[in-house]
């Protein structure tokens, strides 16, 4: 099974290193034991980048991350960066890579694990069997519109603009995504926007149900504003298979998913692009957690969502359905054998570093 498939590596900034790390040997468990070897390099981004080149993301990793079949990445930011001009600070090193790989779908799977269901927030018997996909439009919308900037008035004051765009391509190319990824799950989407108030959202309810109605009437399509589908996600999290959003309500919408699952540490994402003329599809693999400069080089961070991004990327960009599924068993049995970072303790489990954490999914591996 080895192949010539090539994997660019960015760990990026505080925690993102240590959970790499974890990562890269349950690469190496699969090259030694299944003979499934990659081509892999790694490189800087984000402030590891800045500190070094003095930009974020430089041009000659961004090459590789174009040349690449599938990108790992960790995190980036820190508060030592946050005097930085805008367009050097560590997440601008990130929406680069996004927007110059044409990734505007974002996955967030949010499931809870039987054994986690008293780490939520929630009552038990609100996310038991929780199982949800939030798809993110991830190149458009506010985070990318023109005009944006900051500028100074004539009185004195300043005025900061950011719009909020879409255009029917880029609304009926994440709605098809949703609509496919649903007949593979429950047959329902969930499209949410504030169409009550933007007319960008208006104009997203109507494309995505123009769509339904043209190509897939077997999914069962539902509208929701956006600040409901908030309040909907802590009431009733289980009514929802598929939610589809745009840029800022999925950013919201999907860190608010985390909470249903008992932390941060928990949830991997895809953000994936269209195939190309040989089925390529790129991909971009990152948890969500984001840096956690707070507990950087202690040894405690949870690499479970970067392991489990790592499974996504063997089933989306690699087509390695069996091997996703053996890393995504061996996490089911290591939580259900009460092992626990701190992020994720409960009653009655044993408190592990990642390091540790990582021992025990390698364990589980080999009894696969």
């Amino acid at each position: 099974m080895s192949t010539d498939k090539k994997i660019l590596i960015l760990p990026g900034d505080g925690i993102g290193p240590e959970v790499m790390t974890q990562v890269r040997r349950v690469m190496d468990w699969f090259e030694k034991k299944h003979s499934l070897g990659f081509k892999v390099t790694e490189g800087l981004v984000g402030g590891a980048s800045y500190d070094v080149h003095g930009v974020p993301l430089t041009d000659s990793t961004l090459a590789q991350a174009l040349d690449a079949d599938a990108v790992l990445f960790g995190a980036v930011g820190g508060p030592q960066y946050d005097d930085l001009p805008f367009d050097k600070k560590p997440e601008r090193g990130l929406l680069a890579l996004r927007k110059e790989m044409q990734l505007y779908a974002n996955l967030r799977p949010a499931i809870v694990f039987e054994a986690m269901t008293d780490a939520s927030a929630l009552k038990p018997d609100v996310v038991s069997g929780l199982d949800i996909l939030i798809l993110r439009e991830l190149t458009g919308g506010v985070y990318f519109g023109e005009p944006r900037g900051i500028s100074d008035l004539p009185d004195g004051q300043r005025k900061g603009v950011n719009t909020q765009v879409y255009t029917t391509n880029e609304i009926l190319r994440i709605a098809k995504v949703a609509f496919e990824l649903a007949r593979k799950r429950g047959s329902k989407v969930c499209s949410t926007e504030k169409s009550n108030v933007m007319e960008s959202g208006l104009l997203w309810r109507e494309e995505v149900q123009k769509l339904r109605d043209a190509d897939y009437t077997d999914i069962d399509l539902s509208h929701m504003y956006a600040d409901n589908c908030a309040m909907q996600l802590v009431r009733e999290p289980k009514q929802f298979d598929v939610i589809l959003t745009d840029n800022l309500f999925g950013d919201m919408l999907s860190d608010l998913a985390a909470a249903c699952t008992g932390s941060l540490g928990m949830l991997p994402s895809a953000s994936l692009g269209d195939p190309d003329a040989q089925g390529r599809r790129r991909g971009l693999y990152e948890p969500v957690h984001g840096s956690a400069p707070d507990i950087t080089g202690q040894n405690k961070a949870n690499p479970i969502a970067m392991i489990l991004s790592y499974a996504m990327m063997l089933r989306y960009s690699f087509d390695l359905g069996e091997q996703a599924d053996m890393v995504e068993n061996a996490v089911k049995n290591v939580l259900n054998s009460g092992v626990r970072t701190p992020d994720i303790m409960g009653p009655g489990t044993a408190k592990v570093s990642t390091s540790t954490m990582g021992d025990a999914l390698l364990r589980e591996l080999d009894k696969s």
